[in-house]
């Protein structure tokens, strides 16, 4: 298993205030005989909704020197992972939490944009000052 993402404990922090319950930390994913270890696993029960929604949360920071290397490993992890979550637990759903900043840096740019359209990157938004989750793509 690696290493917790440094802005981890914000996406808790943010996940829980907006009303979601963490309930894997991390969310493990077994297929055959390998382990996928997603940093969080988390649900939220709206209303009188039978089963509320759950979703998967790989935290990404982009601290590395290179923002397309990033991007490349984020992606790439993101493909990993759904097809693994889309074997074992297709009801939960797959985003990549980036900080508000990385998200105006990467993804409002031409190739950030491409990958959100191609790809299917699914992302949470988040301040990490105030541990508040600015947006949901899609």
């Amino acid at each position: 298993m690696s290493a917790r993402d440094l802005y981890h404990p914000h996406v808790v922090d943010a996940l829980t205030r907006d009303g979601w319950t963490i309930t894997h930390d991390p969310l493990t994913v077994r297929i055959g005989a390998k382990d996928v270890f997603i940093d969080l696993g988390a649900e939220r029960f709206l209303g009188a909704e039978k089963g509320g929604r759950r979703i998967a949360v790989e935290v990404k920071s982009f601290i590395g020197r290179s923002e397309t290397r990033e991007l490349e490993v984020t992606l790439g992890q993101f493909v990993l992972y759904g097809a693994a979550l889309d074997e074992v637990d297709p009801d939960r759903v797959l985003y990549v939490a980036v900080r508000a900043q990385v998200y105006e840096d990467i993804f409002e740019e031409p190739m950030g944009r491409m990958v959100l359209k191609k790809g299917g990157l699914r992302l949470l938004v988040f301040d990490p000052e105030r541990r508040e989750i600015v947006r949901w793509i899609p």
